[in-house]
């Protein structure tokens, strides 16, 4: 590189380059590339779905700016002011990225104030599913790439800035002409791909949009507590909650990544719908009648345990500040108004896979997760154990004793869970046994993720697999008292719904007692396991309210 005295003598006054010709290739194809990584960084948009080639035909305001900025200023400040954007616009990058990554997956930018207990459920996920090294390899991996962003960004604006103080003149004649040329195109709303303008601004709204959401994301708290502080049912008589469901064994069952999509999108709803429409029918023809309808989940590609607190608090549980705000609380929740309504609360959790003291605040009397679910058959990628497994073990620990009291059981069924590596087959019911039953059908724990032309139809086989599940359960152990309600936690991520999609999932009450479902005759529920498109749209906190008032006394 040359010395900092050779940058300030005009390219008029420099001798040629007598360095071999090599080396002079070499310098070009560092400066180009570092070009293209600053250009990357200013002009790439923060959604997932945006990405495409197109999208980086674009014109920076901020690097105009940033060419006239190390023209005008003193020779002294010019490699601290380089030095400095480019740190900066290496940690936008990085957060950009994280962007990208929280879009694709939880539909959502990356919050700088509430996100942050996040990763660690990323981690998690990665080491469910690839194994300790894996995860290890990725926290790794994405310490010394976010250091190097950082470096390689400031180095990369030094050495342009060396460029365009070599080339002054047309440095900013340059900046001049791609200064008017950004005017025009903002005038005009120029665009090669829709909602990605040709005159970016980029970097500046990605810093504008963050900062205020720190602001937004600071006064949260106090926003949450306002809505915690109303709840109608906190001081209701226990001889008054849930009169409507005395004597009743309750099922509510979590179905990961059981979407509005899988429902309707043409790619899923052909067959989703067929085995929901057959379950209907079948169920039907065991005494048993069904309706459904949709909730707006708070959460979307990921985060279930926000969804599930969501529905059992009635409060919008949409970051883990809120959720850690709930589970220190005495707020009640679905599960409290049936251990107060005098049934046993249990909770069956193959998710689980450690020490889990928020169960405390949800109030069973239970909690079977993977350590005591005593299951001894293979794991299918991330699930634990299939979904046959978790009920059967419902059925045989619980149900099936002699003079006991209602239960209500929460679940969450995973074999629907990302990456649809592995999904198991339904097997007679009496064989279920421990588990081994499964041996052979997992790909273990390691199993890799589909390749991209199949991952769709994996989704929707495992979708098909647990409705399948549900039904069968039903109808082979469901009685006068049985009562299931079970639906989707939240959408899968963009890969499975594509952009745009809405954060709907269905849920469904399934009863033989006619006088379950007459209780529900006003909300407008779709007869059968399938809500018709019309069918009323509540926020997933509203259903605790409307489930208590309409079991109430």
């Amino acid at each position: 590189m040359e010395r900092e005295t050779q940058e300030e003598v005009p390219a008029g006054a420099r001798k040629a380059d007598a360095r071999p010709r090599w080396r002079r290739v070499a310098g070009r194809t560092v400066t180009v590339a570092a070009f293209l990584f600053v250009l990357a960084a200013l002009v790439a948009p923060a959604e997932f779905a945006r990405l495409t080639p197109a999208a980086f035909v674009r014109i920076p305001v901020e690097g105009v700016l940033g060419v006239a900025l190390i023209l005008v200023v003193p020779a002294r400040a010019r490699r601290y002011v380089a030095l400095t954007a480019g740190a900066v616009l290496g940690l936008l990058f990085v957060l950009k990225v994280m962007d990208i990554g929280f879009d694709a997956v939880l539909v959502r930018p990356f919050d700088l104030v509430l996100d942050w207990p996040m990763l660690a459920p990323g981690v998690e996920f990665v080491k469910e599913s690839a194994g300790s090294a894996g995860a290890i390899g990725a926290v790794v991996g994405a310490a010394v790439l976010t250091v190097g962003v950082i470096v390689l960004m400031a180095l990369s604006t030094l050495r342009l800035s060396r460029v365009v103080v070599r080339h002054d003149r047309p440095a900013a004649w340059g900046a001049g002409v791609l200064g008017a040329i950004w005017v025009l195109c903002a005038a005009l709303g120029a665009q090669f791909v829709h909602g990605v303008p040709v005159a970016s601004r980029s970097a500046a709204v990605l810093a504008y949009d963050h900062a205020r959401q720190v602001r937004t994301s600071l006064n949260d708290k106090k926003e949450f507590a306002k809505a915690a502080a109303v709840d109608k049912f906190r001081n209701t008589p226990d001889d008054k909650l849930l009169t409507g469901l005395r004597g009743k064994d309750v099922t509510l069952a979590f179905v990961e990544s059981y979407g509005r999509s899988a429902v309707e999108s043409p790619e899923y709803a052909g067959q989703v719908d067929a085995v929901l429409d057959q379950g209907s029918r079948q169920l039907r023809e065991s005494g048993f009648a069904a309706r459904s309808g949709w909730l707006t989940s708070s959460t979307a590609g990921g985060g279930s345990w926000l969804a599930h607190a969501t529905l059992l608090s009635g409060l919008w549980i949409n970051n883990q500040q809120r959720y850690r705000t709930l589970v220190h609380s005495d707020r009640l929740t679905l599960n409290g108004a049936f251990h107060r309504a005098d049934a046993r609360t249990v909770a069956l959790m193959p998710a689980i896979t450690r020490a889990w003291p928020e169960a405390s605040f949800y109030g069973y009397d239970k909690v079977y997760d993977d350590r005591t679910l005593g299951y001894r058959g293979p794991r299918f990628s991330f699930a634990t154990m299939p979904d046959q497994y978790t009920l059967s073990t419902l059925q045989r620990t619980e149900l099936d004793k002699k003079d006991r009291a209602p239960v209500m059981a929460e679940t969450a069924l995973v074999s629907s869970h990302a990456p649809w590596a592995s999904i198991p087959s339904l097997v007679p019911w009496n064989q279920v046994g421990d588990g081994s039953v499964f041996n052979g059908m997992g790909k273990g724990y390691n199993a890799p993720w589909p390749g991209p032309g199949q991952i769709r139809t994996e989704y929707r086989k495992s979708i098909e697999y647990t409705l399948n599940t549900l039904v069968s359960y039903m109808r082979t152990y469901g009685d006068d008292d049985s009562v299931l309600i079970f639906l989707g936690d939240h959408q899968p991520a963009p890969l499975i719904t594509g952009p745009g999609a809405s954060r709907d999932v269905p849920i469904t009450i399934v009863a033989k007692d006619k006088a379950v479902l007459d209780r529900i005759s006003g909300w407008g529920w779709q007869d059968g396991l399938r809500p018709a498109k019309n069918t009323p749209v509540w926020p997933m906190s509203a259903f605790r309210d409307r489930f208590l008032t309409a079991f109430g006394g």
